[in-house]
């Protein structure tokens, strides 16, 4: 039987086996730490990911590393150390082209439920937008190098009958990449094909025609939405300002108005709200400009023109409190997926190679937006005080998140409210 020695977590005594891993320790504790890359089959751990960092007597360490001793100090949870990993989280994300709601992963990644539980609504990092090929050369299996977070349990876990590895890593740095040896794939089951995409934490690797996304209420990460109901949402806009309506403006840059359609889905309720709100601009009304100070504007979709950025500077002057909706004005979305290209390139491709028998020309007039060289997040124009993700986010969730905003009303802002899909 191991031996158990005393440790401290967050100022409290805990006895553990001596030399247990102690990710594996803190968890068998019945405490939470973290982990992306971490997986029990892989020793030792390859610390990677810097998800489990914490504090072992007044020292940073990797958790997945460490092993416990007599007398360790552990500090689990101090406001640095969340903030470490999530901003380890953020930049994942950020480095990693994760495009939640174009994923087959979504709802079943572990990065995104690593998400949810962080709280986790934008990402402080800009997005690189880095132009990883794709590895089509499998015959069942495509690698997305965009997504890999390096975690080598493809490389341990998926090895033929006589023991070789079908997947490996290649180079140093940031130059290191995920590689499979289409000939080994193609001799290997087809049961750990399949395991091969399941194990995987992100969406790097896809079983061609069977990694469509799972429908919502199946996925691992899917959990109910928790939303207070229109009636208190009235009850909160009408307590706060009784003498007067709150004014609200929105407007749409480059994005698709699908956030725009889901503030119109709380259906006849929105009766109610509206005759506590003025909308002033916005596609809902055809408002064109803002004709006053505004309480609060929200703003859907990223900046790709010139017109999108003055849109964006007016609306900021103009509303006290400015909030990003979904996706693409948090940080670029589906329309940010062209500035893994240079911009000659993406405007050659949809109008000159589009396969139009007849020869077509770039579009280019005085009267035209000027395109700008990619498509940038709301953020990175002006400041923004809120973000709400989504690709869109519901309606009911939408309209708790403004009337909270506007009385100053505490709610749950992630987790069981907000989605990344």
């Amino acid at each position: 039987m191991d031996r158990n020695v005393t440790i401290h977590i967050d100022g409290v005594a805990y006895h553990a086996p001596d030399q247990k891993n102690l990710v594996e320790a803190i968890r068998d504790l019945g405490l939470e730490i973290p982990t992306l890359c971490y997986y029990p089959h892989i020793q030792p751990p390859l610390g990677t990911c810097r998800v489990c960092m914490l504090e072992v007597n007044g020292r940073p360490v990797c958790g997945c590393e460490s092993r416990v001793m007599e007398g360790m100090q552990i500090q689990l949870h101090t406001p640095e150390l969340d903030d470490h990993r999530k901003a380890m989280v953020e930049l994942t994300f950020a480095e990693g082209n994760h495009f939640c709601p174009a994923c087959e992963k979504s709802g079943d990644c572990d990065l995104q439920g690593l998400g949810y539980r962080m709280g986790i609504n934008h990402s402080r990092f800009p997005h690189l937008f880095v132009d990883r090929l794709l590895d089509f050369r499998g015959r069942r299996l495509v690698i997305e190098p965009n997504r890999c977070v390096l975690c080598q349990r493809c490389v341990h876990e998926i090895r033929t009958s006589d023991d070789r590895p079908v997947f490996s890593i290649s180079g140093r740095g940031d130059h290191t990449r995920l590689q499979i040896d289409e000939a080994l794939e193609s001799t290997i089951p087809d049961a750990l094909a399949l395991r091969a995409m399941q194990i995987c934490p992100t969406g790097a690797i896809l079983y061609r025609g069977k990694s469509l996304s799972r429908t919502p209420g199946d996925r691992q990460y899917d959990v109910p939405a928790e939303v207070v109901s229109s009636v208190d949402i009235v009850r909160l806009l009408k307590e706060a300002r009784p003498d007067r309506k709150w004014r609200v403006a929105t407007t749409s840059l480059a994005g698709c108005f699908g956030c725009h359609m889901s503030l119109l889905d709380i259906d006849t309720d929105l009766l109610e709200v509206i005759e506590l709100i003025d909308l002033d601009r916005s596609p809902l009304t055809d408002i064109k400009h803002i004709s006053g100070r505004c309480d609060l504007g929200l703003i859907e979709g990223g900046c790709g023109t010139d017109e999108n950025v003055h849109v964006l500077r007016e609306f900021r002057e103009q509303c006290d409190v400015l909030v990003a909706v979904g996706e693409c004005a948090i940080w670029g979305g589906l329309p940010a997926m062209r500035n893994m290209v240079p911009l000659d390139e993406c405007l050659r491709e949809a109008y000159v190679r589009a396969g139009d028998p007849e020869p077509q020309q770039i579009p280019s007039d005085e009267d035209l937006p000027a395109m700008l060289d990619r498509v940038y997040a709301c953020s990175e124009v002006v400041p923004v005080d809120y973000y709400i993700p989504g690709c869109p986010p519901g309606a009911p969730m939408m309209w708790q998140f403004i009337a909270s905003i506007l009385t100053g009303a505490s709610t749950s802002l992630i987790g069981k409210v907000f989605k990344y899909d």
